[in-house]
């Protein structure tokens, strides 16, 4: 029976996973959009939402360490989901504060009109949305050879980001009266690079909880 109920302890969990997923899937869709069409609204509504995604983290927080302290025998493929657990929601947590940040800074530059139009931004923003959506499922499936393929594509983030970095040199260097706005669009730009970063990080979480084994799946040549 304790067994039986430690599987559904860990289930209910894993679903609360893909909520917190849900959300954070959300946010950053939300901040691009905003961003792209100067949604100021929208903007707000994205930075006032990090709230209840703050507050879902720390209830899986602590839902984690109260199945830890309460359910006896645990054994070590349970300690290790219970910890990749906690790791895997404070990534999405600090995902989230990089959607609030894309929001704050849709907000920072208001109705001012795109020094450039917004192409590769929704791009990455849509392949890392992409990507998170696959490594939670491999998560909560425990799916390594899904976790180890999924890494792959940040090159292609990386292969945007740099090209959004360019033009935007380009645009400075033609303009400089430019500068302020394209400084912030780059930080959007690098919030999207780094939360495909963390999506690697989730990856490798689900095999250390598949496998009992801990592997870098740093495939990036980025030495940034």
């Amino acid at each position: 029976m304790a067994r039986e109920t430690l599987d559904r302890k860990i289930r209910h969990l894993l679903d609360e996973i893909l909520v917190l997923d849900s959300m954070v899937e959300s946010s950053t869709l939300n901040a691009v959009d905003a961003l792209e069409r100067r949604d100021l609204e929208s903007a707000k509504n994205v930075y006032e939402f990090d709230k209840r995604i703050n507050a879902r983290r720390f209830e899986l927080e602590n839902d984690v360490i109260v199945m830890i302290a309460t359910q006896q025998p645990i054994m070590a493929g349970d300690l290790r989901m219970a910890a990749s657990i906690l790791e895997v929601v404070g990534e999405l947590e600090r995902m989230g504060d990089y959607a609030k940040g894309i929001a704050k800074i849709c907000i920072l530059i208001g109705d001012q009109p795109h020094i450039k139009p917004l192409v590769d931004i929704p791009k990455m923003g849509e392949l890392v949305v992409n990507m998170l959506h696959r490594a939670i499922t491999a998560f909560v499936n425990l799916d390594v050879e899904s976790a180890r393929s999924i890494p792959i594509e940040d090159k292609e983030v990386d292969a945007l980001y740099k090209q959004v970095y360019e033009h935007l040199i380009a645009v400075i260097i033609k303009n400089p009266s430019t500068a302020e706005q394209a400084n912030l669009l780059m930080w959007v730009a690098h919030n999207l690079e780094r939360m495909a970063d963390r999506v690697t990080n989730i990856c490798e979480r689900t095999i250390y909880s598949a496998t009992g084994k801990l592997e870098e799946l740093d495939v990036s040549n980025d030495e940034t």
